[in-house]
């Protein structure tokens, strides 16, 4: 039930759920239990910035499992129908697949299973995998940006070979989790010469593969939009080897175009939040490892929910103030940054859960 202090003035619709000012939907709470990550990725943790001397959050300013599961429950209530759960790298959290199995039992007001997923950069899911899908993990998705060993370990940042991910990935179909999700980032001149490598590889291993242009996420990997590879020129060069046909979204807010093998042979798709912004159908709010709760990936102020929840407010009062957040909200970066003459003020992307 929503905090009557805050009913009169936010839309609640009893088929959607909660809606912003635009009309969308709370459906995808993205759960961040970490700030902390083990690879250095440049266009995320560039490792000249956050060295061995970088302040991370102390463990008591992040919220613990019990908290995080009694926010979900309250962002269920609300509409939520996905959590994901995202760091900086998720798996560097002690016991995470404790918080899988608290999790895991949430259902929707329509008493469907809420879709639990992880994001990872797949370092620690040999080891992992079965833990997490014994406690309940339905999906899992892995960031892999090259095949190429070289390539790879520069882009990561800490010389991680790409092998261990390979054997990662393996282990999550071993363990249930497949077809694995694969998101790939793109950054011209970088790992751009790897797209049908990547694609030939998936198409094989029977993965989704998802291609994503480099953002401007956060004010320290030094993003160019001349270092961005539009999704239109990925599915270009991939038809070329292989026919491709598009296919609908499968549901309103889903932020990949999704592209399908003439030949039957899986799919690809591309998220192109640069060249193609869609603002107007996101879904998605964030919850960082603090506790702040940020309404779009380029957020620069997120609304501090862990005082009130340490401050003893009832499940009533937090869905209320979240709902009221999110009736307030009127995101559209993406939008603004095609107009926009200057950069934007943001967080970065590993604060916020990606």
């Amino acid at each position: 039930m929503l905090d009557q202090a805050v009913q009169g003035s936010i839309t609640f619709d009893g088929r959607l759920g909660q809606l912003d000012r635009r009309g969308r939907a709370l459906r995808d709470l993205r759960i961040s239990v970490t700030d902390r990550c083990n690879f250095r990725c440049p266009y995320c943790m560039p490792g000249d910035v956050f060295g061995r001397d970088y302040q991370f959050l102390p463990r008591d300013e992040i919220l613990s499992y019990e908290e995080i599961h009694r926010l979900a429950e309250v962002f269920v209530g609300l509409g939520v129908q996905k959590l994901r759960i995202t760091g900086g790298e998720p798996t560097v959290r002690r016991g995470l697949p404790s918080l899988i199995a608290m999790l895991a039992p949430l259902r929707t007001p329509e008493n469907e299973p809420v879709d639990l997923a992880l994001t990872t950069n797949g370092s620690a899911l040999r080891h992992l995998a079965r833990p997490l899908a014994d406690a309940g993990l339905r999906r899992v998705t892995v960031s892999l940006d090259s095949l190429d060993d070289q390539v790879f370990r520069r882009m990561n940042g800490v010389d991680f070979p790409v092998a261990k991910v390979l054997d990662g990935i393996d282990a999550a179909v071993e363990a249930g989790l497949g077809p694995v999700k694969i998101n790939v980032v793109l950054k011209r001149a970088e790992n751009d010469g790897g797209i049908v490598q990547l694609a030939r590889w998936a198409r094989e291993a029977g993965h989704i593969l998802r291609f994503i242009e480099y953002m401007d996420v956060g004010t320290t990997n030094g993003w160019r939009l001349d270092d961005v590879v539009p999704a239109a020129e990925v599915v270009e060069t991939i038809a070329r080897e292989w026919p491709l046909e598009p296919l609908d979204a499968g549901y309103r807010g889903e932020v990949a175009e999704r592209w399908r093998y003439v030949d039957g042979r899986g799919e690809i798709g591309v998220i192109a939040s640069v060249t193609q912004p869609f603002c107007g159908d996101c879904t998605r709010a964030r919850l960082s490892a603090e506790g702040k709760l940020y309404t779009c990936l380029f957020s620069a102020i997120g609304h501090d929910l862990r005082a009130p929840l340490r401050g003893g407010v009832t499940d009533d009062q937090l869905a209320g103030l979240v709902a009221g957040i999110w009736a307030g909200r009127d995101d559209r970066y993406s939008e603004r940054r095609a107009a926009a003459t200057e950069r934007l003020p943001k967080i970065e992307m590993f604060a916020l859960g990606g």
